[in-house]
């Protein structure tokens, strides 16, 4: 068994059944919406919608389409409700893992580097909720909302403290 998480929405192609390029409209139903909606913690995801076209370029594979969704967020200051409507394009390039010859591993970091394919297959699925992902705002914030910093408290002398334990001498008498 795995160790992996469950997917909250998986749509796998596998690149020899794709031959010269797939097109799929992803529309999940209430149930996988409600999965989404809590790996990335939305107070609902109402629609969701990946029109996605998967094609073979000269440099393994290309990945495009637009997701669309009307989804709820909370507010990080309020609390308050947040509706979010997304509507926007994407293109991922892809290309497949090469096995190295020898045990070095090599690692590069750069932006214009194509994401990896594994196992010969493509989660169409797991590209389209990580496209709405990226179109969330990280730290949503209602229009107007601001922090304000609680004021912080007087220190307090020790000898204060002190004097406020020290018994009150008692009145003279005349």
């Amino acid at each position: 068994m795995s160790n992996l998480p469950e997917l909250p929405f998986s749509d796998p192609v596998r690149l020899h059944q794709a031959g010269g390029g797939v097109k799929r409209r992803l529309e999940p139903d209430a149930a996988a919406r409600a999965r989404i909606a809590r790996a990335l913690d939305l107070a609902a995801l109402d629609s969701f919608v990946a029109d996605m076209e998967l094609k073979p370029v000269n440099e393994g594979w290309r990945l495009s389409g637009r997701v669309i969704a009307s989804a709820v967020q909370t507010c990080g200051l309020t609390l308050e409700p947040l509706p979010v409507e997304i509507d926007a394009p994407f293109s991922i390039t892809l290309s497949e893992a090469i096995e190295p010859d020898s045990d070095e591993i090599v690692i590069t970091i750069d932006d214009e580097s194509p994401d990896l394919i594994e196992d010969g297959r493509i989660d169409l699925g797991q590209y389209a909720v990580e496209q709405l992902a990226l179109r969330l705002d990280p730290f949503p914030r209602k229009v107007g909302a601001e922090f304000v910093q609680p004021e912080e408290p007087a220190e307090i002398s020790p000898f204060a403290v002190l004097q406020a334990l020290r018994p009150k001498a008692p009145p003279e008498q005349g």
